[in-house]
């Protein structure tokens, strides 16, 4: 694979091509079980993924997948079936698009809404340059929704190029698909009366520029490569949109009735309490019950952020904007400002696009908006697109925003309660996983407060913020035989300046699993600039995009892993 009996791809019967599909899906299905990724996303678009390698001539050619997930049939297509066993793997391949390991990887994605942009960039740069090559963008109903595609149609005129957007609509983006323009897409879709509508509909994609036609069954082979085909001549004088759809889990039973829960497949799931999201919806459903005015916002992830059981409960109080982060954050700012207590429950990675927002609508405003920040800090197998290692950073620079970091999931479901009652901006973090619920520490919660973990004598202050590195913290003070101070510095900002100014250490050790540029540890440093008796030492993750791996294999080599740690302890404190 790609070649059947020493034939490649172009040269294959349809027989022959159609085997080709089925042997894509085995080869999926196998390493996604055994490795973990995304598997529903991937089985859906395996016809169109060999009609678009059938058709088109890639490297040459550039095809760009929105989002990027639903990539795998692609990199097996383009030479890299024998390594596709090392999928998500640290040094292997990875999930996503990535030019640094394949030149048919000709943009790097990992966020919705990007490709029509970037198709646009590389038409534009072709015209410019003088060259011929087609531009394919790969776009899920999902990522339809986001923002970012409409100002790149908008351009499309005025930039004067021409690109192909395949428009995959398989009513999911991880969650089934919401808003007015899935409804419209659905309307598009529907067989006999609603067909002799078509032309009337397409309208609105013709304003735009771009020709529509659809819909057509993208998991019919014989069709896609038909239309393809085509499409190709039409590129030659006009932009075009095809709209497809597709099965999303195609081929494979259980992901074609599952296919919200078959999105994504974990691998090697460790054994746990309950999980931070877990602890979210059941804590936030107890709140709700008794304060009506909290309502919780999500961008198209209800239920791997916890919150499927609030939305059922309280569905009027409950808000699905799909993938639209900016949106949400204002929608929340709005909300809060008509007296309402908004949740805004988001992935630190997709946190980042709202930065603008949190600025001026949320915190300019000095409005009640709680964020719950899942997945921050060093995520895993997904790579760099989507490590939560900034957050502490793009936040800690913004005015009148507190920012939160519990050790574990019981003070995080303290800091929540807590939180009901707050009356400002307020940033919650916390990783996926619970792995560890401390049995030291103060049993008061203070709000604003850190908290002494242990008070040693051995001049060494550690200052700990979340879960791994309170647990850091605390296995480094083992490893020294206790003689040290460990502080749960679960409020990042604004700092606990009254535990600073009274610490007697001469000797201040910082641990976060975040940026070290611009994080916690910067924070203590310049407040200890003016300190001419205090040294301090900050270990955090390293200033660089972190790749996929384990959480374990990348905080070793790139987070603040404990053994590096006691050995600057051992060398330089000794």
């Amino acid at each position: 694979m790609p070649e059947i009996e020493g034939k490649e791809i172009k040269q294959l019967n349809g027989a022959e091509l159609k085997n080709l599909c089925e042997r894509l899906r085995e080869k999926i299905i196998k390493t996604v079980m055994t490795n973990g990724g995304h598997l529903s996303s991937n089985l859906g678009v395996i016809e169109l993924t060999v009609a678009l390698h059938y058709v088109f001539d890639f490297p040459a050619d550039k095809l760009i997948f929105d989002v990027g997930h639903q990539c795998y049939a692609h990199k097996i297509l383009s030479g890299r079936d024998g390594s596709f066993n090392t999928l998500r793997r640290y040094g292997g391949i990875s999930g996503f698009p990535k030019r640094e390991e394949s030149e048919y990887d000709c943009y790097n994605t990992g966020h919705a809404g990007t490709s029509v942009s970037a198709a646009l960039g590389f038409a534009k740069a072709r015209d410019i340059k003088g060259e011929d090559y087609n531009i394919i963008a790969v776009i899920g109903d999902g990522s339809f929704n986001n923002g970012l595609v409409y100002e790149a149609f908008n351009s499309l005129r005025p930039l004067n190029t021409n690109i192909l957007v395949i428009l995959n609509d398989n009513g999911m983006s991880i969650s089934p698909t919401v808003g007015s323009m899935h409804e419209y897409l659905e309307q598009l879709s529907r067989d006999d009366v609603h067909k002799s509508k078509v032309e009337k509909h397409s309208n609105i994609f013709e304003k735009f520029g771009f020709s529509y036609d659809g819909v057509y069954d993208g998991n019919d082979l014989e069709v896609m490569i038909s239309k393809l085909f085509e499409i190709r001549e039409k590129l030659k004088t006009q932009s075009v949109i095809l709209h497809i759809a597709t099965k999303k889990g195609k081929g494979y039973s259980f992901c074609e009735e599952n296919p919200q829960q078959t999105h994504g497949i974990a691998c090697g799931e460790k054994a746990k309490s309950i999980s931070y999201s877990e602890a979210l919806g059941k804590t936030l459903i107890s709140l709700a019950e008794k304060n009506p005015s909290i309502v919780t916002v999500t961008a198209a992830m209800t239920p791997s952020l916890g919150l499927a059981e609030f939305f059922d409960k309280f569905p009027l109080r409950s808000i699905d904007v799909g993938i639209c982060e900016e949106h949400a954050t204002i929608l929340c700012a709005a909300l809060a400002a008509q007296g309402l207590k908004p949740y805004y429950a988001v992935y630190s990675t997709f946190l980042q696009r709202s930065f603008d927002e949190i600025v001026i609508d949320i915190c300019s405003q000095k409005l009640p908006v709680t964020i719950c920040i899942d997945r921050a800090g060093i995520s895993g197998e997904d790579g760099e697109t989507h490590q939560g290692v900034f957050d502490l950073s793009f936040l800690s620079l913004i005015p009148e925003l507190t920012i939160a970091v519990p050790k574990d999931v019981n003070e995080f479901e303290k800091l929540l309660v807590a939180s009901a009652d707050f009356n400002a901006p307020l940033a919650i973090r916390y990783p996926r996983e619970c792995n560890t619920v401390f049995d030291c520490g103060e049993e008061q919660f203070v709000f604003g407060k850190w908290e002494y973990l242990t008070r040693g004598t051995g001049g060494i202050a550690i200052l700990s913020c979340g879960e791994r590195s309170v647990k850091t913290a605390l296995e480094i003070n083992e490893h020294f035989n206790n003689v040290y101070s460990v502080i749960n510095a679960r409020f990042v900002k604004p700092l606990d300046t009254a535990l600073l100014n009274e610490m007697h250490e001469n000797i201040i050790i910082t641990i976060e699993d975040n940026s070290l540029s611009g994080g916690f540890g910067s924070l203590v440093c310049s407040y200890y600039s003016d300190a001419a008796n205090k040294r301090i030492k900050s270990f955090g993750c390293a200033d660089i995009f972190i790749p996929h791996g384990t959480v374990e294999q990348l905080t070793k080599i790139y987070g603040a892993d404990k053994e590096t740690i006691i050995s600057y302890i051992g060398e330089k404190c000794g």
